[in-house]
C-alpha cells in the first residue's frame, strides 16, 4: 500500500507531539518537575494573588490547563549539533554523497537551518520547572517577612517537598502567624519648633493610626507624607533621611508603641557635622532665560524685562509675550518654597510645545530666600510631518494616500503653534457608479488648519473660574475634504472653536463654543450606484408588475418615476400593500442621505479618566457628551421673521440647516487579575432627538453599529436597526446601545488571547421612520439587542498591539424570534476584524 506525501507529514507530526507531550521529557532522573505551590496560613489554604507573587518558583505556565510552552520546548532536541552530525557521519559515505549531490555550502546550510529551528523551538518554549531546594527555601522567607511587615511579628513559616510520583512534585507552604501587633501609642520628638508646627497642623492626615495593625508599608507612606507637605510648606534642605521611628514592642503584650522622630538639619563643616534647626524659605526672586541652548552657551543676555515680578532674559530681542510663560510657571515670587510648583511648572512649560523640557534650579541666598533660575530651550520654529498608507476596502481594489503637515511654534510670539496639514489619495474602485477609463478613479483630497493658543480666547477674564493650573487651551479650527467617486461624492467644509482645560490629572473638560459643518452632495444622482441593495430590492418590484416591461430601471430618471408613481398610487400597488411602505422607506431615505447638510453645533464634554500611567492595567474612564445644533439659527430666523420653505423648514442659503439634541454616554472599566490578564467592560448609550427644523438626524451625526470596535460579529454599518433585515449598505440610526466584554489573558511572551462578547444595536426613536422593526417604542425593544461572541489573538509589539479577531452571530435579530439564536454561528458566516490596539 502505498502512503502519499500528505499522510506521511501527518504521521511525522502527530508522532512529534505525542513524543514532546510527556512533561518530564527533559527532567533528569534526580530532580522533580514543579506542578504546583500550595500556601497554607493557619492551615487556610491562600490562593491570593499577593501571596502567590511571594513564590520565587512558579509552575510552567499553561493554557486551558495545558503546558503548551512546555511541550514546544520538550519537542527541541538537546545537543543538536552532535545529533545532526552523528546521523550524517553513521555511514562513512554517507557525507561524501550528500555534499557530491547537494554541495559542501548547501549541505552546511541545511544543517544550519536545522540548528536554528531548534534554537527556535526553546526560545518560543518555556524550560521545565525543577524543584529549586534554594530557592524553596527563599519563598519560605519571603513568605515570613510579608507577615512580618504586616505586624505578624511572632510568624513562623515552614515548608515540605510532596513527591506526585518519580519525577514530579508540588511544594507545600505553611506559615503560622500568631497574633497581629497592634499600634497602642504615637509619640513625637521633633528637635525643630517650625517644622513641629507644620506637623501638628497635618496629623490628623497620619497614614498612622493607634488601633490598627501594624504595616511597614505605613511607615513609608507616612516618612513620604511628611516630607512632602514640609518641602511643600518652605522647608528647602528637608529630606527623608530626617526622619526616624522607634518601634516598642517589650513587655506590651502585643502592642507597638511608635516614637516619631525629625531630628535638626545636618551642616558638614571641614571637621565635623552640626546640627541647626531647619528654615523657612520664600522665593525672593524668579529668572527666566529664554534662549537657554547649546548653541548659546556662553553667551550673556543683552536684553532683559519684569513682567509681574518675573525677571526675563533673552538674548536680542526678547521673541515672547512675558504673559504667555508666566501662565505656564507656578513659582511665584514672594512666596513660600514650593516643591510642588517645580513639578507643575515642568508640566505645564512642556505642554506649551515650545520649549524642550526646561531646567530649573534653585540658589540659596544668605537671608533664607531662593532665587528661582528657569532655563527654557527653544524647539525649532518650523516642524515637519509625512505618513503615507497603502490600503484596500469594499470600495476599492487598492488605494494611496499621503498626509504631510507642518507646524509652526509661537506663531505671534505667545506660544502659540499653527499647524496645516495635507490629505491626497487615490485609487482604483471595485464598482464605480459610472464607468470610468482610467484605472485609479478615485480620488479625495483634504486640508486642515488648526491654531492652538495655551489659554481660553474669551472677551473676560476666566482665571477664577478656570485657573491656569488647570492648563487651558483654545483651539480653532478650518478643514475642506473633497471626494471623487466615492459615495455621492461629498465635499465638506467644518470649522470648530473649542476649548479645553483639566480640572484634575484624571478630569479633562471640552467646550466646543460652535462646531460648523456644511456637507455638499456632488453626485446625488448615483444614489443607486452606491445603495445597490436599495436599488435591488425597489427593482425587483418593478419586475413584479411590469412596470419596464420587464427591463431593469435606469437610475436616476426611471427610479425616480417608479417612486412616484406608486407612491401617487398610478401603479397596482397600492398603499395597503407591503410593497408600497417599502418603496416609501427607499424613497424617504434617499432623500435623506442625499440632501446638503449645514450643522451649527455646540457641545460640551468631559472625561474622567483615573489611569496612573500607560501600564495601568486597573482603571475606569467614563465620558459624557452633550452637543445642542441648530437653536441659534432657529432663534435668529424667527426674529427676522424669515419664511419657511415648502416644507416647513427654514433655510440658510437654499439649505435647510439641522436642529437636534445629542448626548453620549460611555463608561469603560478593567481589572488587573494579574499575570497579564485582564477583565474589560464597556457601556455606551447615546441618542440624538430632532425638533424644529429637523425631522431626522444627518447622516454624519447619527450611529452605526459592528466593525472591529463594536459588535465584532457584524461588519461596520451592517447591523440594525432593530430588528430589520440589513437591507441597506450602510445601516444607521439615532439611538445606539452597545455593551462588551472581554477576558484578555497572555498565551506566551508577547502573544495575547482574548474571549469576548459584544451586545448592542441602533434603533430609530423620535424622528421621521416608521418602521416597527426598526424603532424603539418600548422595553420591549431590548429583545432586538444583537449578541456576537468569539475570540482574538493580539500581539504586543511594544509601540502598538496589532489584533485579529472572529466574531460569530450568537443572537441575530434579523431572523424571526424563534430561530435568533445560533443560526450563523460557524466560521463561513463569522466576521474577521484585523484592528490596531484593543478596541476598548
Amino acid at each position: 500500500m502505498k502512503l502519499n506525501l500528505s499522510k506521511i507529514t501527518l504521521l511525522i507530526v502527530i508522532t512529534g507531539l505525542i513524543n514532546s507531550c510527556n512533561s518530564v521529557k527533559r527532567v533528569a532522573e534526580d530532580e522533580y518537575l514543579l506542578l504546583d505551590n500550595d500556601v497554607y496560613v493557619n492551615e487556610d489554604k491562600n490562593k491570593t494573588e499577593v501571596i502567590n507573587n511571594l513564590i520565587y518558583q512558579q509552575p510552567n505556565r499553561k493554557m486551558f490547563g495545558i503546558p503548551l510552552r512546555l511541550y514546544i520546548y520538550n519537542s527541541a532536541r538537546p545537543n543538536i549539533d552532535s545529533i545532526i552530525n552523528a546521523g550524517i557521519d553513521k555511514n562513512p559515505k554517507k557525507r561524501q554523497r550528500l555534499e557530491n549531490k547537494l554541495s559542501k555550502k548547501q549541505l552546511d546550510k541545511y544543517v544550519e537551518s536545522r540548528k536554528s529551528f531548534n534554537q527556535w523551538l526553546k526560545e518560543t518554549g518555556e524550560a521545565p520547572t525543577i524543584v529549586d531546594q534554594e530557592k524553596t527555601e527563599k519563598s519560605a522567607k519571603h513568605l515570613k517577612d510579608y507577615y512580618f511587615h504586616n505586624g505578624w511579628f511572632n510568624v513562623d513559616a515552614t515548608y515540605n517537598i510532596e513527591e506526585i510520583d518519580k519525577q514530579r512534585a508540588k511544594v507545600n507552604y505553611k506559615v503560622k502567624t500568631g497574633q497581629g501587633f497592634i499600634i497602642d501609642s504615637i509619640s513625637t520628638k521633633i528637635a525643630t519648633p517650625a517644622v513641629d508646627s507644620l506637623y501638628q497642623k497635618s496629623k490628623e492626615e497620619s497614614i498612622i493610626k493607634k488601633g490598627e495593625q501594624y504595616k511597614t508599608i505605613n511607615f513609608e507612606n507616612e516618612r513620604n507624607r511628611i516630607t512632602n507637605n514640609l518641602r511643600n510648606s518652605g522647608v528647602f534642605h528637608f529630606s527623608q533621611d530626617y526622619i526616624g521611628f522607634e518601634i516598642d514592642t517589650v513587655g506590651t503584650n502585643k502592642k507597638v508603641n511608635v516614637g516619631l522622630q525629625i531630628k535638626n538639619r545636618s551642616l558638614r563643616t571641614q571637621d565635623s557635622v552640626v546640627r541647626r534647626p531647619f528654615n523657612i524659605y520664600k522665593v525672593r526672586d524668579v529668572n527666566i532665560f529664554t534662549d537657554s541652548s547649546y548653541e548659546n552657551k556662553g553667551e550673556t543676555a543683552t536684553n532683559t524685562n519684569t513682567f509681574n515680578g518675573y525677571n526675563f532674559y533673552s538674548i536680542g530681542e526678547m521673541k515672547y509675550k512675558p504673559k504667555a510663560i508666566t501662565n505656564a510657571v507656578f513659582i511665584n515670587p514672594g512666596e513660600v518654597f514650593k516643591d510642588s510648583d517645580r513639578t507643575l511648572t515642568y508640566r505645564h512649560i512642556s505642554e506649551l510645545k515650545t520649549f524642550k523640557y526646561p531646567n530649573i534650579q534653585y540658589i540659596e541666598n544668605p537671608d533664607t530666600t531662593l532665587t528661582a533660575n528657569i532655563y527654557l530651550t527653544p524647539l525649532k520654529k518650523f516642524s515637519l510631518g509625512f505618513a503615507a498608507e497603502v490600503s484596500q476596502s469594499n470600495i476599492q481594489t487598492i488605494g494611496f494616500s499621503v498626509n504631510p503637515s507642518i507646524l509652526m511654534r509661537n506663531v505671534f510670539n505667545g506660544a502659540e503653534t499653527l499647524q496645516l496639514s495635507a490629505f491626497g489619495s487615490i485609487g482604483a474602485s471595485k464598482d464605480a457608479g459610472n464607468d470610468k477609463d482610467q484605472f485609479f478613479d478615485i480620488t479625495e483630497t483634504g486640508l486642515d488648519l488648526k491654531l492652538t493658543l495655551p489659554r481660553l480666547l474669551l472677551p473676560f477674564n476666566t482665571e477664577r473660574i478656570i485657573p491656569k493650573y488647570m492648563s487651558p487651551s483654545t483651539r480653532m479650527s478650518v478643514s475642506y475634504t473633497g471626494q471623487r467617486n466615492i459615495g455621492l461624492d461629498k465635499q465638506t467644509l467644518n470649522g470648530v472653536l473649542n476649548y479645553r482645560w483639566r480640572p484634575s490629572n484624571s478630569w479633562t473638560n471640552r467646550l466646543d463654543l460652535f462646531n460648523i459643518q456644511y456637507v455638499r452632495n456632488l453626485n446625488p444622482d448615483n444614489y443607486f450606484g452606491v445603495y445597490k441593495n436599495s436599488y435591488n430590492t425597489l427593482n425587483n418590484i418593478s419586475q413584479d408588475i411590469n412596470y419596464n416591461n420587464g427591463e431593469d430601471l435606469t437610475f436616476p430618471d426611471q427610479t425616480d418615476d417608479f417612486i412616484n408613481d406608486v407612491l401617487n398610487e398610478n401603479t397596482a400597488i397600492t398603499p395597503s400593500d407591503p410593497e408600497y411602505q417599502t418603496v416609501s422607506d427607499i424613497n424617504e431615505r434617499e432623500q435623506r442621505l442625499t440632501e446638503n447638510n449645514l450643522i451649527f453645533a455646540s457641545s460640551f464634554g468631559f472625561t474622567k479618566d483615573n489611569r496612573t500611567n500607560l501600564f495601568d492595567e486597573n482603571f475606569s474612564i467614563f465620558r459624557l457628551k452633550l452637543e445642542l445644533a441648530g437653536n441659534l439659527l432657529s432663534n435668529m430666523s424667527k426674529i427676522i421673521g424669515q419664511d419657511k420653505n415648502e416644507e416647513g423648514k427654514y433655510e440658510i442659503f437654499n439649505v435647510a440647516y439641522s436642529q437636534y439634541v445629542k448626548t453620549e454616554f460611555d463608561y469603560i472599566k478593567h481589572w488587573d487579575l494579574s499575570k497579564k490578564n485582564i477583565f474589560a467592560i464597556r457601556a455606551f448609550f447615546g441618542i440624538a432627538i430632532p425638533y424644529g427644523n429637523s425631522t431626522n438626524i444627518p447622516f454624519s451625526k447619527s450611529f452605526f453599529a459592528g466593525g472591529a470596535n463594536d459588535n465584532r460579529a457584524w461588519t461596520a454599518y451592517n447591523l440594525g436597526p432593530g430588528g430589520t433585515s440589513s437591507t441597506n449598505e450602510f445601516n444607521e440610526a439615532n439611538m445606539k446601545l452597545a455593551f462588551s466584554l472581554e477576558q484578555r489573558f497572555n498565551i506566551f511572551e508577547s502573544l495575547n488571547g482574548a474571549l469576548f462578547v459584544d451586545a448592542g444595536n441602533i434603533w430609530n426613536v423620535f424622528d421621521d421612520v416608521e418602521d416597527p422593526n426598526a424603532t424603539f417604542d418600548s422595553f420591549g425593544s431590548l429583545k432586538d439587542i444583537a449578541i456576537g461572541s468569539g475570540f482574538g489573538l493580539r500581539y504586543d509589539f511594544g509601540f502598538f498591539v496589532f489584533r485579529f479577531d472572529i466574531g460569530f452571530k450568537t443572537y441575530n435579530p434579523a431572523y424571526n424570534e424563534n430561530n435568533r439564536w445560533f443560526n450563523d454561528y460557524n466560521f463561513r458566516n463569522a466576521v474577521y476584524n484585523i484592528g490596531i490596539n484593543y478596541p476598548f
